[in-house]
């Protein structure tokens, strides 16, 4: 089953509002989002980020007539469905004319409802998805977190032809600090074409609040990506549950937010989404041997240990290497 439409009613009748909500929410078809006042849409855009859009004409303070002129500067993609309870051919044509793609009569059947909404909006998911590429986040702790929770799903994000980006947060522990850091991360984003932006934090520790939310913000705020890689909240690592935390905190916009098996996963680690990455195998390979072995555990580097892993995974998901994934937030398309 494909996720769930993300659907938006403009309606000022709260009683059509809520029975709206409960057709297209039934049996998990859609996530429903209701506004009474019309002129809220346009911030709704960015935070809800709809598949498609319900509105009555006839309401206080902007028409839905007015409100498809919005819409269509800010997002021409979205199909809108304006309703209302005076019919005739004057108002069917001037919807029409407005670029609405539908114009229902109301009381519209549920039946009616469900079948224009999912029409419209699957159709616009499949015209999205065949020409926008997804704009890829990855977020770690430091140098060489990414590589190993998700090097080879960001290997098949780049074949896909997706922007892949890279946020390491501090230096870790590198011998050489923050310029072999700098080097080592360079050297293994080159392999997939990702950009590296490596953050040269000197505190002992990563904070879960300030300036590491800040800092991620910002990025997000100049990429805006369509998905996002962080650390489980399930981990070991002091830094790495920060990361998360963080990441949680600043990336509000982000339709897709994804975490990765860290190396300090603990047994709570739950993933319910497992990335086939049969045929990137070698390049995470090549990703991971850019980094040299520090001292402590340094089997997470080694290949034959990254192969094993993601062979173990496999089990519960196709193909023959696999990596986990806990899925925090999904309306965008992963590898």
């Amino acid at each position: 089953m494909s996720d769930p439409l993300r659907v938006i009613v403009v309606e000022d009748d709260a009683d059509v509002a809520q029975f709206s909500k409960m057709v297209l929410e039934k049996r998990e078809l859609c996530i429903v989002m209701t506004i009474a006042d019309p002129r809220l849409v346009l911030s709704a855009l960015e935070t809800f980020q709809p598949d498609v859009i319900v509105s009555d004409i006839e309401m206080p303070g902007m028409s839905g007539l007015d409100l498809i002129t919005q819409v269509r500067a800010a997002r021409p993609g979205i199909p809108i469905i304006l309703m209302t309870a005076h019919a005739s051919l004057d108002y069917a044509l001037t919807a029409l004319r407005s670029q609405a793609d539908e114009f229902l009569t109301k009381p519209v059947p549920s039946a009616d409802l469900i079948a224009h909404v999912t029409r419209l909006g699957e159709a616009a998911r499949l015209k999205k998805a065949a020409t926008r590429h997804q704009v890829v986040l990855a977020i770690g702790a430091h140098p060489d977190d990414v590589e190993i929770g998700v090097g080879g799903t960001l290997a098949a994000h780049a074949a896909a032809g997706d922007s892949v980006t890279i946020l390491t947060l501090s230096a870790g522990m590198r011998e050489g600090g923050i310029q072999n850091a700098w080097n080592e991360g360079s050297r293994s984003a080159a392999i997939i074409g990702a950009t590296l932006i490596l953050e040269p934090n000197y505190e002992p520790f990563l904070s879960p609040t300030e300036p590491t939310i800040s800092t991620i913000k910002k990025v997000i705020d100049e990429l805006d990506p369509t998905i996002v890689y962080v650390h489980s909240k399930n981990d070991q690592g002091q830094d790495h549950r920060a990361a998360h935390e963080a990441t949680l905190a600043a990336a509000g916009s982000a339709r897709t937010i994804a975490c990765f098996q860290g190396t300090g996963a603990t047994v709570d680690f739950r993933p319910n989404r497992f990335i086939t990455i049969d045929g990137f195998t070698d390049t995470k390979i090549a990703m991971l041997a850019c980094f040299g072995l520090l001292g402590g555990r340094t089997e997470y580097l080694e290949a034959d240990f990254s192969l094993a892993t993601a062979r173990s995974w496999s089990r519960y998901g196709q193909g023959a290497y696999c990596e986990p994934l806990e899925i925090v937030r999904d309306s965008a398309q992963l590898a």
